[in-house]
C-alpha cells in the first residue's frame, strides 16, 4: 500500500465523521443562511475548529450556489482546507552547518514522542543523513530502552545514561559525540511534561542552556509531538508549549486511530505554526512530510490525486 493510500485509510474515521455531520444538510434545502449555519456547525463538530469552520462557511457563501450536492461540498471542503494547511506545510530542513543539526523533541506523556523520534530518524537516514539519538528522557521508566530499540531498528547509535540521570549531561555527551564523528542530525528525546511539572520545565530550560553553550544556534528545531486522538486538548498543548518551550514546529501522530483528524486544520488556522510531518501507522516508514493537498482531500473524504 502506497503512502497516499495509507494516508487516506488513516483519515477514514475522520472523513466518515465529516460525512456523517454534513449528510443530508445540502440535499434537503436551498443553500441559504440557515443551511450555511448548519454546515459551519457540522464542521465544528468534526473538530475543524470555529475559526476554520467559519472561513469555509464564508467561502461557500461567496460562491453563491443555489443548491449543492454532497460531492460538491466535499470538493469545496478539500479546496478550502488545503488553503488553510498549505501555508504551514514546511518540510524539516537539516541542511545547515555547523553540524550537528540539533532537534529537540518534546510533548506530553503518551503522545508518541519516542516512537516519532525513531520514525523521524529513519526518514532522515533514508535521505542519507547520519543520525544520532540522545535518550534525554531519564524520567519515564523504560524510555531509554524504548529509544535504544528504535536505534537498533533504524541503525542509528544512541547516547544514553541511567534512569533518573541528568538529561542535560546526556545531551552534552550527544553533541560532543555527534560533533566528533561528523553526524548530521542529533535528535534528543525529552521527558514527557506538562506545564504544572515545574522541575521538568526547569530541566528543559537546563538542556537548552547546555545546547546554547555548545552551539549558540542549537537547538535548531524544537518539535512538539501531538496525539491527534486528544482532539481539542492538542490545541491547549500548543498554547502552553509554544510559550514555555519555544516550539518551532509540530508533528501530529496517531491520525490513523482517531475520528478527530480535523484538529490538524484547527491547529493550522489558530496558530499558523509549521507542521513538518504526520504519523499514520506504526511502521518505521509511517512518518512522512506533511502534504496539505493529500491531507485536505483525505479529511474531505475524496480519493488522492
Amino acid at each position: 500500500m502506497s503512502w497516499l493510500d495509507r494516508l487516506t485509510a488513516g483519515f477514514k474515521k475522520t472523513a466518515d465523521k465529516v460525512g456523517e455531520n454534513i449528510a443530508g444538510i445540502v440535499h434537503q434545502q436551498a443553500l441559504d443562511t440557515s443551511t450555511l449555519d448548519d454546515i459551519e456547525e457540522a464542521l465544528i463538530a468534526s473538530d475543524l475548529g470555529p475559526e476554520a469552520s467559519k472561513r469555509i462557511r464564508d467561502a461557500i457563501a461567496e460562491r453563491r450556489f443555489e443548491q449543492l450536492d454532497e460531492r460538491g461540498l466535499r470538493t469545496i471542503l478539500a479546496e478550502e482546507i488545503e488553503k488553510i494547511l498549505a501555508p504551514v506545510a514546511r518540510p524539516l530542513d537539516v541542511w545547515g552547518f555547523p553540524r550537528p543539526h540539533v532537534i529537540l523533541v518534546i510533548g506530553v506523556n503518551g503522545s508518541g514522542k519516542t516512537t516519532t523520534i525513531g520514525k523521524l530518524g529513519h526518514w532522515l537516514k533514508e535521505q542519507d543523513y547520519g543520525v544520532l539519538l540522545a535518550a534525554g528522557d531519564t524520567f519515564r521508566a523504560a524510555a531509554i530502552e524504548q529509544l535504544q530499540i528504535w536505534g537498533q531498528r533504524i541503525g542509528a547509535p544512541v547516547i544514553a545514561g541511567k534512569e533518573g540521570g541528568d538529561a542535560a549531561g546526556i545531551v552534552y555527551d550527544g553533541v560532543k559525540q555527534a560533533t566528533a564523528t561528523g553526524i548530521d542530525a542529533l535528535i534528543v528525546d525529552t521527558a514527557g511534561r506538562m506545564q504544572n511539572k515545574t522541575h521538568l520545565m526547569e530541566e528543559l530550560a537546563k538542556v537548552r542552556r547546555v545546547l546554547g553553550r555548545l552551539n549558540p544556534e542549537a537547538p535548531h528545531d524544537v518539535l512538539l509531538v501531538l496525539d491527534a486522538t486528544t482532539g481539542q486538548n492538542a490545541l491547549s498543548q500548543i498554547e502552553v508549549f509554544k510559550e514555555t518551550a519555544g516550539v518551532t514546529g509540530l508533528i501530529m501522530t496517531k491520525l490513523d486511530g482517531t475520528a478527530r483528524g480535523g484538529i490538524l486544520v484547527a491547529a493550522a488556522e489558530k496558530f499558523g505554526m509549521p507542521i513538518h510531518a504526520i504519523g499514520v501507522g506504526e511502521g518505521k516508514g509511517d512518518l512522512r512530510p506533511f502534504d496539505p493537498r493529500a491531507v485536505a482531500r483525505a479529511i474531505a473524504g475524496l480519493p488522492p490525486q
